[in-house]
C-alpha cells in the first residue's frame, strides 16, 4: 500500500473555527452513502451542531490531512469528561484504571476520524490518527465506533483498541462499541 501525499495541520477549539465549513463538506461526503442518507442522527445540521459544541471541550483538537489545500480526512477529539453519558452507560465494563485515569482528566476521546471515500484503505486514516495520538498527553484513547461499520471496527481492532462494551450515544443513534487503546 502507497501511502498518500498529505500535509498533517493540528488546529484547537479557538483556531477550528475557521474551517468548521471544511470539515462539514467532508462530513457530508463521507456520510454521503447508505445507510446514513435520510438518517436525522447523521444529517449534517446534526453533525454541525456536535462538532461546534465540541470546541470548548477542555482538551480539544481537530488534525487535518490536506492535499493541495484541501482538506482530505481529519479526526477530532477531546479530553474525555467523567462523567460523559456514553462513558458511565458501560458502567463496571470500563476498567477501573481507566476510571480513575477519566477521573483525573487522563483519557482522549477521539470523536470522529474520517477519510473521503476515494483515498479509503489506503493508510491515510492510520496515519491522521497516529497524528493526533503522538500530540496528546493522555495515556489512553477511547472511541465510539458504529457496531455494523465492519470496515472501521476492524481497523481498530488491528490498530490495538479493545471493545469495553455496546452504547447509544442517544435513543435515536445506532448501537456503538466503546473501545478503548492504552498507550505502551
Amino acid at each position: 500500500m502507497q501511502a498518500v501525499d498529505a500535509e498533517y495541520q493540528r488546529y484547537n477549539g479557538a483556531s477550528v473555527k475557521a474551517i468548521t465549513h471544511e470539515l462539514v463538506e467532508v462530513y457530508a461526503r463521507v456520510y454521503d452513502t447508505p445507510p446514513y442518507i435520510g438518517d436525522p442522527f447523521f444529517s449534517v445540521d446534526s453533525f454541525r451542531q456536535r462538532l461546534e459544541a465540541a470546541f470548548d471541550s477542555e482538551g480539544f483538537e481537530t488534525v487535518t490531512a490536506r492535499r493541495n489545500g484541501q482538506i482530505i480526512g481529519y479526526v477530532h477529539g477531546a479530553t474525555l469528561a467523567a462523567d460523559k453519558p456514553w462513558w458511565t452507560s458501560l458502567g463496571d465494563r470500563r476498567p477501573k484504571r481507566l476510571q480513575t485515569l477519566a477521573d483525573d482528566g487522563q483519557v482522549f476521546w477521539l470523536r470522529e476520524l474520517m477519510v473521503l471515500p476515494d483515498l479509503q484503505n489506503q493508510g491515510l486514516g492510520r496515519e491522521i490518527h497516529d497524528t493526533v495520538l503522538t500530540g496528546r498527553a493522555e495515556p489512553v484513547t477511547t472511541l465510539t465506533c458504529i457496531t455494523d461499520n465492519q470496515p472501521a471496527h476492524d481497523a481498530y481492532l488491528r490498530w490495538g483498541y479493545s471493545v469495553m462494551g455496546e452504547i447509544k450515544h442517544a435513543p435515536e443513534s445506532p448501537t456503538y462499541d466503546a473501545m478503548c487503546l492504552i498507550s505502551p
